[in-house]
């Protein structure tokens, strides 16, 4: 073979060679750069089919999709001085690749150490700046909002505790790594077993407490009620003993009038009536002993009789 024959050839391959490592293909879960020695000459890769300059040019490619941190369980203490155990996650994703780049080289590793440690100093500042019992609260707040609502509205509906720490993390990661952190959940708040026992017995004295003083209430409201009972009994009475007395001051006056009328129809008849009642109420026992003169004018109708 000639060397005339052979040019073609080398030309041929040559060309393949720099066409072949002049292309390269971006993934839709993808986005890169491009550094030409060592530089950055372009960043955030749209996916397709593109060119570069082969041996100046290198390709970085990066992922860009969601990826989750997880913690390890860490021991915080809160206002409260109580200690608790904090099982948390974060997700985040490349948004600025360039900065990514020159911040952690590329490397997930390096972004998920950087994020960690920025994740366990925000939230044992947020610890330590509130009581055990209003973390508790807030995070079933939380936990509450995210199953009620759709993925789309789930950020909405974060509490106080998680909104202020995303917030932070997510202004650092865009200025610091390039990154964008999108959420940060509490899976789980446990208490070291060595505090157990004081922590049930301090609840249980609180329970205590609480029930003590429901039950000094429902004595205080009972008595209340009783005094008010009795007031009202003795306005009952006071009445009905008003008007009891102004019927038989009725009656009485009926009756003294009845007794005149009548004494005036029949004087004679009317003491005749009156004597009979009087030997009625003096002789009603067999052991009752009256003295009188026979003479006198409480016999006078039975001397008529006798006579």
């Amino acid at each position: 073979m000639t060397n005339k024959a052979i040019i073609p050839i080398v030309l041929v391959v040559l060309l393949g060679l720099f066409g072949w490592g002049s292309l390269y293909i971006v993934l839709e879960s993808q986005t890169g750069i491009i550094l030409r020695f060592g530089s950055i000459v372009e960043d955030n890769i749209k996916p397709g089919l593109h060119f570069k300059w082969p041996v100046m040019d290198n390709v970085k490619l990066f992922d860009k999709r969601l990826v989750t941190l997880e913690t390890p369980n860490v021991r915080f203490l809160t206002q409260d001085q109580k200690w608790v155990m904090v099982d948390a996650y974060a997700r985040w994703r490349v948004v600025d690749p360039a900065k990514y780049y020159t911040s952690v080289h590329g490397a997930k590793s390096e972004a998920d150490n950087w994020l960690g440690r920025r994740l366990d100093a925000s939230l044992r500042n947020q610890f330590g700046n509130k009581d055990l019992t209003d973390l508790v609260q807030n995070i079933e707040k939380e936990v509450n909002a995210t199953v009620n609502t759709s993925p789309d509205k789930t950020k909405s509906g974060r509490t106080e505790v998680m909104s202020s720490v995303t917030g932070t993390l997510n202004k650092m990661g865009k200025e610091e790594l390039g990154i964008e952190v999108i959420d940060i959940r509490i899976k789980a708040i446990d208490l070291p077993k060595e505090v157990y026992d004081s922590v049930f017995a301090r609840m249980r004295s609180d329970r205590a407490k609480e029930a003590q003083k429901y039950r000094a209430q429902g004595r205080e409201t009972a008595e209340r009620i009783r005094a008010e009972a009795d007031r009202q009994k003795q306005v009952i009475l006071a009445k009905a003993y008003s008007e009891a007395e102004k019927i038989r001051g009725t009656g009485d006056a009926q009756a003294a009038n009845i007794y005149a009328k009548a004494y005036s129809k029949s004087p004679e008849f009317y003491n005749f009536y009156r004597s009979l009642q009087a030997y009625r109420e003096s002789f009603q026992s067999k052991n009752d002993v009256l003295v009188l003169d026979p003479n006198s004018d409480f016999f006078k109708y039975l001397q008529k009789v006798a006579d």
